[in-house]
C-alpha cells in the first residue's frame, strides 16, 4: 500500500487498478457482506487494450481489495461491459446447491475485413465470485443487424417474474426478458427522437425509486451513457430519462423530453448501479467511471490510468414542481473523516484567515453559502496551481474552473469551466466537495447539481482558501475533513 499510495496522482480514497487502465465499472452486485466491483481492465498495459473484467471487493465502500482477474479473453473475443446478479432460485439451473453470481456481459470479437460482432454471454460463481465458469452454451443472445450491441444490465423484475436485460443498440436501448438468463426475447426498443444522440449510446441501466422518499410512489429511471464525439468538446457523459415501465417497455414522462445530464463535469461515465442491495439498507447505489474518451488513454499518472467515483446514493425528489434524480454521497464516507476545521457564522475574511493553515490532498468541504453574493473555494492551489469551486450569484450556477488546476498540455480540451444551474437554492445552499489527488467533486443543493472533474495539480497544491464579493458576507456554517481510509484488510 505504501508504494501505491506514493504513486503520482493516486487518490487516497477513490478505487483505481494497482497497475494499468481501468474504464468503465461492471456487476456490481453485493452478496453476503461483500460488494463487488468488476470493471474494465487491460493488465498488460495503461492504455485501453483487449479488456478483461478486473476485480475489487469492499465490505464498506471506501476501501476495496484488488482480487485476481475475474473474466478473460477466449475464442468468443474480448470482456466487454455487463453486469452481474445473484441467481438466488437457480433459475439458471447452475446452483442446486445454494444461490450463486451469474455475470452478463458482451463478447467482442475483431473480425478479419469486417466490423466487430458483439454478443452476450454469461460466466457464474459458486465461490463468492471468487473464480469464474464461462457458460458453456455462450453466448446467449446476438442481433443480427447492430453493430453496437452492448453492455447488458440484468435485474430481476417481480411483477412479472422474470429477467429483464436492457442493452446498448447504437443509438438506442432494447429489452428484453428472460426466465432464466439464457433464454431471451426481445420486448421494445426505446430512444427514438428522444435524449442527446451526440454519441454512440452505452453502458444503460433501468431501476425504480420513491419519489420523496414515498414507497408508494415509485419511478423508473433510465440512465444512458453517450461516447465522445470529436465534433463535442463536452466528450463522453451520461444522461437520464424517467418515466414508467411495465415489464416489456419504457414510457418516458413529459420530463424527459429535455436532455437532462446524470453529472454536469467532463469526469463521470458509464456509471451503473448496484444490484441485490438488501432491503433493509434500501439504497440505490451508483458508481461511475472518473474520467472522459476525449483524453482517457492521456492523463498523465504514472503505473496505472483510470479511477472510478466515489459511491453515490441515488434518489428523486421533486424540486419546483419536477422529479429530479438527485445524487448524495454514500454514507459510509463519513467513517473516513477527520475533522480539521469548522466554522459557524464566520465572515469571509474569518473563513479565510482560518483556511491559511490546513495544509491537505484528500478532504472533504461541507459549506452552507449565501445565495445572496458569489463566493467559493479555491482548492489544491500552489505557487502556479488553484481549482475554483464556486456560487454565480448572477447565473444561479455551481461551477468549478479548472483553467489553472495544474498539468493540462496532454489535450487541448482538457482546460475549461464546468456549470450546473440550481433550482430551488432559496437563501442558501448546501455545498459538499470531496477533493483527492487527481479529482474534484461537488455536489450542491443537496445533490441536485453534481460535478466531477479531474485535475492534475503540482505536488505542492495542498492549499484552501475561501473567496466572495462581499468581504463582510456571512458563511453559515464550514466545516472541513481529511479524508483517511482505513488500511485494506485481506478478503477471504
Amino acid at each position: 500500500m505504501s508504494i501505491l499510495a506514493k504513486q503520482k496522482f493516486r487518490g487516497a480514497y477513490h478505487i483505481s487498478p494497482q497497475v494499468n487502465w481501468m474504464n468503465d465499472p461492471n456487476g456490481m452486485v453485493y452478496y453476503e457482506g461483500e460488494y463487488h466491483l468488476f470493471y474494465q481492465h487491460h493488465p498488460y498495459g495503461d492504455t485501453w487494450g483487449p479488456m478483461h473484467w478486473g476485480h475489487a471487493v469492499s465490505k464498506d465502500l471506501v476501501t476495496w481489495e484488488e482480487l485476481d482477474i475475474a473474466l478473460a479473453p477466449d475464442e468468443h473475443g474480448t470482456i466487454f461491459s455487463g453486469s452481474a446478479v445473484v441467481d438466488w432460485n437457480n433459475t439458471t439451473g447452475l446452483f442446486p446447491d445454494g444461490p450463486g453470481l451469474v455475470a452478463i456481459f458482451t463478447h467482442h470479437l475483431e473480425v478479419q475485413g469486417s466490423h466487430p460482432i458483439q454478443r452476450q454471454s454469461l460466466a457464474y460463481s459458486k465461490d463468492k465470485g471468487r473464480t469464474w465458469m464461462k457458460y458453456a452454451g455462450n453466448p446467449v443472445l446476438t442481433h443480427e443487424t447492430f453493430v453496437d450491441f452492448r453492455d447488458p444490465k440484468v435485474f430481476w423484475h417481480e411483477e412479472t417474474h422474470r429477467w429483464v436485460m436492457i442493452i446498448a443498440c447504437g443509438q438506442t436501448v432494447c429489452l428484453y426478458h428472460s426466465p432464466d438468463l439464457i433464454s431471451w426475447t426481445f420486448g421494445s426498443e426505446f430512444g427514438e427522437g428522444i435524449g442527446s444522440h451526440d454519441g454512440v449510446w452505452e453502458c444503460p441501466d433501468l431501476f425504480p425509486l420513491a419519489i420523496d422518499g414515498d414507497a408508494s410512489n415509485l419511478k423508473w429511471v433510465m440512465i444512458v451513457s453517450i461516447g465522445a464525439d470529436p465534433a463535442f468538446a463536452e466528450g463522453s457523459r451520461t444522461q437520464y430519462f424517467t418515466g414508467d415501465f411495465d415489464g416489456m417497455a419504457f414510457t418516458p414522462d413529459a420530463a424527459s423530453s429535455e436532455v437532462r445530464w446524470v453529472d454536469h463535469g467532463r469526469d463521470n461515465y458509464a456509471g451503473v448501479t448496484w444490484s441485490d442491495i438488501p432491503e433493509s439498507d434500501g439504497r440505490r447505489l451508483m458508481i461511475g467511471w472518473m474520467s472522459n474518451w476525449q483524453y482517457a488513454n492521456l492523463t498523465p499518472t504514472e503505473g496505472f490510468r483510470g479511477a472510478m467515483t466515489i459511491v453515490r446514493e441515488m434518489s428523486l425528489e421533486t424540486r419546483e414542481g419536477v422529479v429530479t434524480l438527485v445524487q448524495k454521497p454514500a454514507t459510509e464516507l463519513e467513517s473516513i473523516r477527520k475533522p480539521i476545521l469548522a466554522l459557524q457564522g464566520a465572515t469571509a475574511a474569518e473563513a479565510e484567515h482560518a483556511l491559511q493553515k490546513p495544509q491537505l490532498v484528500s478532504y472533504e468541504i461541507h459549506a452552507e453559502l449565501s445565495t445572496e453574493y458569489s463566493s467559493g473555494f479555491v482548492v489544491r492551489t500552489g505557487a502556479a496551481n488553484g481549482t475554483v469551486v464556486g456560487f454565480d450569484a448572477v447565473s444561479g450556477c455551481v461551477y468549478v474552473d479548472r483553467t489553472k488546476s495544474g498539468e493540462h498540455s496532454f489535450h487541448p480540451l482538457f482546460r475549461g469551466v464546468q456549470t450546473a444551474k440550481l433550482v430551488s437554492a432559496g437563501d442558501s445552499i448546501d455545498l459538499r466537495v470531496f477533493v483527492d489527488s487527481a479529482s474534484v467533486e461537488v455536489f450542491a443543493n443537496n445533490g441536485q447539481a453534481v460535478i466531477t472533474d479531474l485535475i492534475y495539480p503540482d505536488a505542492d497544491a495542498t492549499g484552501i482558501s475561501f473567496f466572495s464579493e462581499q468581504a463582510d458576507s456571512v458563511l453559515s456554517s464550514l466545516r472541513i475533513y481529511e479524508l483517511i481510509p482505513h488500511v485494506a484488510g485481506k478478503a477471504e
